[in-house]
C-alpha cells in the first residue's frame, strides 16, 4: 500500500470523495475525527459504506481505525463493523505486540460470531503514539500473522510529551518525532511488516508533502498515509518505482543470476554486492504489487 487516506465515518460525501481518490487504501475513521456523540452513528455509517463498497472488484483496501483498547469504545466498534468484513483493523495507541495479540483474540471471536473467515480481518498498528509505546517497537515481530503494517504519529505523542510543538520553523519534525519514526520503520522491517510513514498535515503544501514522502521512501518507508484526497497522487507517484529504477534494480538481478555464487558483480564500471541485490528485488517486488502502476 502506498498510500492510506483518512476519511471521518461520519461523512458519507467523504467516504465516498475517498473512495474515488485513487488511495490503495481508504481508512474509514471511528476515532478522532468523530465526536464522542457521534460514534454510535457513525458506526453504523462506517458498517453500510463497507457493506456497499466491499463487494467491488474495483476497489482500495478497506481499514477502520477503531478506538484504542484504552478507549472502551473498541468493542462496540468491532461489532459494528466485523460482520461487514473489513480488510484490516487500524489500531490507534498501540503498546507493542501485546496490543496487537490483544485485538487479535476479539478479532477471532467476531470473526467466528459472524461467519467471518478466520484471520481475514488483518492489522495495522499505528505505533509511537504514547511515550510508553515507543519502549515495545522491537515486539511487533511476536505480534503474529494478523499484523500486515506498523505506522507512527506525531500529533498524539506531542500531547503525550506535553510538547509544545513536534516541527520546528521550517516544518521538519524535531527530534523525539524523528527517533519515534525511525523506531517505527526499524520495528516494522524487524517484523517483516510495512513500515508506513505518517501524515503530512499540511494538505495544501503539495512541495513539502513531495519531500517528506521522498525522503520515507530514501528511508525505507513503503506508503505514506493522508489526510487529503488531493494528497494521493504525490503520494502514490513518490512510492511508485520510476521505469529508470526497474531497469537498474532488473540488470541486478540478471548479473547476480549469470554470476551464481558470486558475492559481488560489475555492472558499467559499477560494483554491486548483496545489499544492493536485496534492495533490488525489494524494489521489484514493490513494482509488482496491486496498485504500484
Amino acid at each position: 500500500m502506498r498510500s492510506l487516506l483518512f476519511a471521518p465515518a461520519d461523512s458519507d460525501r467523504k467516504l465516498d470523495k475517498a473512495l474515488a481518490s485513487g488511495a490503495d487504501a481508504v481508512i474509514i475513521d471511528l476515532e478522532d475525527s468523530v465526536a464522542p456523540s457521534g460514534k454510535p452513528a457513525a458506526r453504523g455509517r462506517a458498517a453500510a459504506f463497507l457493506r456497499g463498497a466491499i463487494s467491488s472488484t474495483q476497489r482500495p483496501r478497506l481499514i477502520v481505525r477503531i478506538n484504542s483498547l484504552q478507549s472502551g469504545l473498541a468493542d462496540a466498534d468491532l461489532d459494528a463493523v466485523v460482520p461487514a468484513h473489513p480488510d484490516a483493523i487500524l489500531l490507534p495507541k498501540s503498546e507493542g505486540a501485546a496490543s496487537v495479540i490483544h485485538l487479535d483474540a476479539k478479532l477471532t471471536a467476531r470473526e467466528a460470531l459472524f461467519g467471518v473467515a478466520d484471520g481475514h480481518i488483518r492489522v495495522v498498528a499505528i505505533a509511537t503514539e504514547t511515550a510508553s509505546a515507543l519502549f515495545g517497537l522491537g515486539t511487533y515481530r511476536d505480534a503474529g500473522t494478523r499484523l500486515i503494517g506498523l505506522t507512527w504519529g506525531a500529533e498524539d505523542l506531542s500531547a503525550d510529551l506535553g510538547a509544545e510543538a513536534n516541527r520546528d520553523a521550517r516544518g521538519e519534525f524535531l527530534e523525539p518525532y524523528r527517533l519515534a519514526r525511525v523506531l517505527c520503520l526499524a520495528g516494522a522491517v524487524a517484523a517483516q511488516v510495512m513500515p508506513i510513514d505518517t501524515v503530512y498535515v499540511d494538505f495544501r503544501d503539495e512541495a513539502g508533502l513531495r519531500r517528506e514522502a521522498e525522503e520515507a521512501r530514501r528511508d525505507g518507508f513503503t506508503g505514506k498515509m493522508a489526510i487529503h484526497p488531493a494528497q494521493v497522487a504525490v503520494i502514490n507517484d513518490v512510492f511508485t518505482p520510476t521505469p529508470n529504477a526497474i531497469a537498474q534494480a532488473n540488470a541486478i538481478v540478471a548479473a547476480f543470476a549469470a554470476a551464481p555464487g558470486a558475492g559481488v558483480v560489475g555492472i558499467e564500471g559499477v560494483m554491486y554486492d548483496q545489499p544492493h541485490l536485496k534492495r533490488a528485488q525489494q524494489l521489484l517486488a514493490r513494482a509488482k504489487a496491486p496498485g504500484a502502476g
